[in-house]
């Protein structure tokens, strides 16, 4: 094309808000971020979803907060609302703008204390702190429940009282401590670590009633966060009411939504584990009466049985039925040792024939030297030499005067 000095790739609208997408996507300054501004033509439909604009005197954002994040909200937006919306920014390529997927919004007033729980929250998500390998399970039916809380709030009566009625048998070990103010971090976090160094529970509630966002600061600790982390004893978080998110609701091992859901959530219902014992024995009561049904059927066979009704028509048969083994097992070993001698005298007449001694006495004799070594041939021996001829009945001494071979073998002159 005219005027380009190097021919442009031609892109389809698609791919290039895609390219957009994945620059926003990999760009660290948008990937979170925090705006402030106000709230205009704010609208929720009917999945849960709210979709919003922010703007401030020269410009404007388009916003999408998601379902998942929407219930975590501790007000209701509206138009008009000054805010602080935490989140990041992307393309959405469809209609290729960028907007800002917000993940936690709170109203301007307070705005820094939502920044600072954001970062916090970031930094030990990064650490693994809030990871779901980590947490522990709630034991099933625990015998001890560590309760720490303010002495003078409605939340400590509140989970002593469900306690009570569903796992009476459970014993409650109080921990007080306040729950807000100045002293409130180190307490909560002095208590989780005592609990913890003397065991004195099998799990821990940790909570107080509802309040404002600056009632609840203390369990935004970072130091508490990280006892927690560190509990060996499990422990359920319970902080204000169901809107209201700590950071002590994330790192915890289980969240409830108040210290009555908790306390709901820490013990089974009596009735209900009762009711389950019941159906257990009576399960077990069918299987033990269906296992002595069988072996009462056993007995019964065996009674009717010749052996026991009958014991020594019993034994004389068993007598009978082994003499006759015997006398298989005598006939059987009798053929077994003739067929055994038989086959031995056998190999002995076999071995005799082979005897030297019956050689000799067909009229053979064997020739050796004084030294004992055999003579084979009459080549070997010489006129003069010394021999011992065996024959049958003795042996006897010979010189040697006249030596005569056949006609290929090989003559040694005489001396």
């Amino acid at each position: 094309m005219g005027g380009y000095a190097v021919e442009p790739k031609v892109l389809t609208v698609s791919q290039l808000n895609q390219y957009l997408k994945t620059r926003f996507d990999n760009d660290p300054a948008l990937v979170s971020v925090a705006i402030q501004g106000e709230i205009s033509n704010f609208k929720k439909v009917s999945n849960g979803h709210c979709y919003f604009s922010m703007k401030d005197a020269t410009g404007m954002l388009k916003c999408v907060m998601f379902r998942s994040a929407v219930q975590y909200l501790r007000f209701k937006p509206a138009d008009g609302d000054q805010v602080v919306a935490f989140g990041r920014v992307t393309v959405y390529p469809r209609d290729g703008c960028y907007q800002l997927y917000v993940d936690m919004m709170a109203p301007k007033g307070v705005g820094d204390q939502s920044v600072a729980f954001e970062k916090l929250k970031q930094k030990l998500a990064a650490e693994g702190l809030f990871d779901e390998a980590h947490k522990k399970p709630i034991p099933a039916c625990p015998g001890r429940i560590a309760v720490i809380t303010s002495i003078t709030g409605d939340a400590m009566w509140d989970m002593i009282r469900i306690l009570g009625q569903r796992w009476p048998m459970a014993r409650i070990v109080f921990l007080p401590v306040a729950v807000q103010g100045v002293k409130a971090p180190a307490e909560l976090t002095g208590a989780v670590r005592y609990a913890n160094r003397w065991k004195v529970a099998d799990v821990i509630i940790l909570g107080r009633g509802g309040g404002s966002a600056e009632d609840l600061l203390a369990f935004n600790d970072e130091k508490l966060a990280r006892a927690i982390y560190d509990s060996e004893l499990p422990v359920i978080s319970a902080v204000g009411h169901e809107p209201d998110v700590t950071i002590s609701d994330y790192v915890a091992d289980l969240r409830a939504a108040t210290p009555s859901d908790a306390a709901r959530k820490a013990v089974p219902e009596q009735k209900e584990v009762r009711a389950h014992l019941g159906q257990l024995q009576l399960r077990l009561g069918r299987v033990m009466g269906n296992q002595l049904a069988r072996q009462r059927q056993k007995l019964q066979h065996l009674e009717r049985s010749r052996a026991l009704s009958r014991p020594l028509t019993f034994v004389e048969e068993k007598r009978m039925l082994l003499d006759r083994q015997q006398e298989k097992l005598a006939g059987a070993l009798q053929k077994s040792v003739a067929a055994h001698r038989t086959r031995f005298a056998a190999l002995c007449a076999a071995l005799d024939s082979l005897s030297p001694l019956k050689v000799l006495a067909r009229g053979y004799g064997l020739a050796q030297r004084e030294d004992g070594s055999v003579i084979t041939a009459a080549a070997q021996v010489f006129c003069g030499d010394h021999i011992d001829l065996t024959l049958s009945g003795g042996t006897l001494g010979c010189t040697v005067t006249e030596r005569k071979l056949n006609s290929d073998g090989k003559q040694k002159p005489d001396l």
